[in-house]
């Protein structure tokens, strides 16, 4: 496999300091495949606006790049400028821009209604000095129903002034590749970089999957139900399916993985070793 394909990792916020040593581990086993950044979740709301920011400097103070994520449902503008200035402040200057979900028994949407209004306020307020991702949807957001709507909303992102895209994970390649072929015939050119869930938990996915529109081909869900509780069939198994997932994705020109990695490395780490990327 070719060994210049970027690679990110994705991690959510520790929330013990036990959860906090385990983290300055799995970013040191995933130095392994030389990132190009690591990413940071953010609770509904901002629930976990400090611990993505401990998370975030215990990365940068460990020599990588971070990302925080920023979720603007239920924010103002000015909450939103003064989050960047302290991720200004600590030298961050890549951003994952969601729009986020609303926290439970909140009904106002805030100062921002989506994720290109987000984008738009901070390249009005800041211009070109943050890298900006945004999150792309190859089976269409779960909310939507519409695809075409789907696809002008992340064209609407794009045009705000996002750099980058990631993608919701998936399990079929052609999903990926037919929505990247609908964005770029509505002008969209930016990189729609594919996210990758390694198969951890087989249920924990199905029900992520589940939750969110994601297809499990009939075939991989069948095969591992029938594994039960053969934690090392469903590992073999599932490192089999997402290896060869990756290797069809960069095959087919994908500009880069991006794994989430559920604060683990072992999976994602194999997977890069697989394709040669580690």
């Amino acid at each position: 496999m070719n060994p210049s394909v970027p690679i990110s990792f994705e991690f959510f916020p520790p929330n013990t300091p036990v959860g906090s040593e385990k983290l300055n581990t799995v970013v040191q086993d995933l130095a392994a495949a030389k990132p190009e950044f690591f990413s940071v979740t953010y609770g509904a709301g901002g629930a976990t606006r400090e611990k993505t920011l401990a998370a975030v400097q215990q990365i940068a103070a460990l020599g990588f790049e971070a990302a925080p994520h920023l979720s603007c449902i239920g924010s103002t503008e000015a909450g939103i400028a003064e989050i960047l200035a302290t991720y200004r402040a600590q030298g961050i200057r890549r951003l994952v821009a969601l729009r986020g979900d609303l926290p439970s028994g909140t009904v106002q949407p805030g100062e921002f209604r989506y994720a290109a209004d987000l984008i738009a306020f901070i390249r009005r307020t800041q211009g070109a000095d943050w890298f900006i991702e945004v999150a792309a949807y190859p089976e269409y957001h779960p909310q939507q129903r519409y695809a075409r709507r789907d696809l002008e909303h992340f064209a609407a992102k794009v045009k705000a002034g996002a750099d980058s895209a990631i993608t919701q994970f998936f399990f079929n390649p052609d999903a990926y590749f037919h929505f990247v072929d609908e964005v770029r015939a509505l002008g969209v050119q930016v990189p729609v970089v594919p996210g990758i869930m390694p198969i951890h938990n087989y249920a924990k996915i199905a029900q992520f999957a589940a939750r969110d529109g994601i297809e499990i081909p009939r075939w991989v869900a069948l095969k591992m139900e029938g594994y039960l509780d053969d934690a090392a069939s469903i590992r073999a198994f599932g490192l089999d399916v997402v290896t060869k997932l990756c290797e069809r994705l960069i095959a087919g020109g994908a500009p880069g993985i991006h794994f989430y990695t559920l604060n683990q490395s072992g999976l994602s780490l194999e997977i890069c070793r697989r394709l040669g990327l580690a």
